[in-house]
């Protein structure tokens, strides 16, 4: 089927990925502070969940926290774990009423103890959860993450358990953090930039990119049916000729 063909109704993505960018300069240009901006992307983001569990997707990774935002003022990094912390105590028990099941994915050695608890109740809480898997990115880097894999597999083999001609690339995949989950069939980047910036690096390597020129505190059910539609419209061929 052709592009011109797609009945965009007819598809949707099993997995959408959006990398939130556009906080700070959406509070900047309201003259509030850079946590006003995080604090009205938190509500954009339960907008996003919404919208993708009436579209019927079943994956969704949301880009909350890069492995390069530790390198941010002390300040504002304290203010997004607060803020995380705060929603792991308020809206986990509301998201598993709606069958979410939430996971984490990242560095997490990185965070205090009390807060990988709270990290690790909400996965247990909601583990057995299917109406769809919100993945949260926190302390993420793709490059990171395809190190850590590599580690873990060099480890097999240092050990004896795995023989290096038997890597391959479903092996490897196994032992990225996100081992289990679909590629992203597409990934999203708001605030009208248009890079991944270390986001999934290895998974979105056929994904389709989408990229929207709006503040991610402004993302609405509009914007996340646009993106279905983008979607909808374009060809996967995954290196293969175009059909005719």
């Amino acid at each position: 089927m052709s592009a011109g063909k797609t009945d965009s109704k007819a598809i949707i993505p099993a997995h959408v990925a959006v990398i939130m960018d556009g906080n700070g300069r959406w509070a900047a240009e309201r003259g509030l502070p850079r946590l006003a901006g995080h604090k009205a992307g938190a509500e954009a983001v339960s907008r996003c969940l919404r919208a993708a569990i009436h579209r019927g997707v079943k994956y969704l990774t949301l880009y909350a926290f890069s492995s390069e935002n530790w390198q941010r003022e002390p300040t504002e990094v304290a203010d997004l774990t607060s803020l995380l912390r705060f929603y792991l105590r308020h809206k986990v028990a509301e998201l598993h009423s709606e069958g979410v099941r939430i996971c984490f994915i990242g560095d997490l050695a990185r965070f205090d103890v009390s807060l990988r608890e709270e990290l690790a109740r909400a996965e247990t809480l909601t583990r057995n959860n299917s109406r769809i898997t919100l993945l949260l990115a926190l302390s993420y880097g793709g490059r990171g993450d395809i190190v850590q894999a590599a580690r873990r597999l060099v480890q097999a083999v240092q050990q004896g358990d795995l023989k290096p001609d038997q890597i391959t690339e479903t092996l490897f995949a196994d032992k990225l953090w996100t081992a289990g989950v679909p590629d992203p069939d597409v990934v999203v980047r708001t605030s009208g930039e248009f890079r991944l910036s270390n986001f999934l690096l290895w998974q979105s390597a056929y994904a389709e990119l989408v990229f929207l020129d709006v503040f991610w505190p402004d993302f609405n059910e509009g914007h996340f049916a646009t993106v279905l539609d983008t979607y909808a419209r374009r060809e996967r061929r995954f290196g293969a000729r175009p059909s005719v």
